[in-house]
């Protein structure tokens, strides 16, 4: 099965090798037709610290390092 890979925007790089990521998401409301925006914040892992907040990164599914990390940067 295929990793979920994940588009967003770094918000915080406060924490050693960790970086919070906002992915936007984007869906027609089922009984209003209307396009609803809604924002969830994933908790990332960053081994060379390399990132800085307003950065767009992608990041992929992996095995949990942390209570909160379950998801680590793709280097391109």
């Amino acid at each position: 099965m295929p990793k979920r890979v994940l588009q967003g925007t770094v918000v915080s790089d406060k924490s050693d090798k960790t970086i919070v990521v906002k992915v936007e998401r984007r869906f027609a409301h089922p009984m209003m037709k209307k396009t609803v925006r809604r924002t969830k914040k994933y908790k990332a892992h960053d081994e060379a610290n390399q990132f800085k907040t307003g950065d767009t990164v992608s990041i992929e599914e992996c095995s949990p390092i942390s209570k909160d990390k379950r998801w680590t940067v793709v280097t391109e």
